[in-house]
């Protein structure tokens, strides 16, 4: 089957959970309240769209791409981002639920993640180098052989790593998450 190429078009208030979108092509597309949970995106191509309120917790990204995507508002919880296809992608989130989502080996840099909640989300082998976190809630966020360079972590809470199992040089941290950073340690801080 041919795919089918959507250009900018607009989506609005769209039911599309539990159902598998094969065969199509999104480039400048915007996608407004529209329900993708549990839908499957394998090999889907997405280039330069907007998800605006938009749930796709659960969605499959088997080999789907995301090229320079905004999720703005969007829950993504539970999804494994890192079974995507790793060629171009890029996206940014705002104000979106991410939980329990999955960045295993995925290149992030300079990735934005803005009042977002990223609870147990899973960055290992990542590169989120020159990444910011701003107002970000990472409580038990996995950071395991990760490029943190120059990642800004200041006005987000409950984030640790180990800085000897992660490239943290010039990372950007609050004082009040010291703790953290030196919990393998045992210290009473005080």
């Amino acid at each position: 089957m041919e795919t089918v190429l959507h250009q900018n078009k607009t989506f609005d208030t769209i039911d599309y959970s539990d159902q598998k979108l094969s065969d199509n092509e999104f480039v400048n597309c915007e996608f407004i309240n529209c329900n993708f949970s549990k839908s499957d995106f394998s090999y889907i191509d997405f280039l330069d769209c907007t998800f605006k309120n938009c749930n796709l917790s659960l969605a499959i990204l088997k080999g789907t791409g995301l090229k320079n995507i905004k999720f703005i508002g969007c829950k993504l919880m539970g999804l494994d981002f890192s079974a995507s296809n790793s060629f171009l992608f890029s996206m940014n989130f705002q104000d979106c639920l991410l939980d329990y989502s999955t960045f295993i080996y995925k290149k992030l840099k300079k990735t934005n993640f803005i009042d977002c909640s990223l609870k147990d989300v899973d960055f290992s082998n990542t590169d989120l180098s020159l990444a910011v976190f701003k107002n970000c809630d990472l409580a038990n966020a996995t950071f395991v052989e990760v490029n943190l360079e120059k990642t800004d972590f200041r006005t987000s809470r409950n984030y640790a790593f180990d800085p000897s199992e992660n490239k943290v040089k010039r990372a950007r941290v609050s004082h009040t998450a010291l703790a953290g950073l030196l919990e393998k340690f045992d210290l009473d801080i005080e």
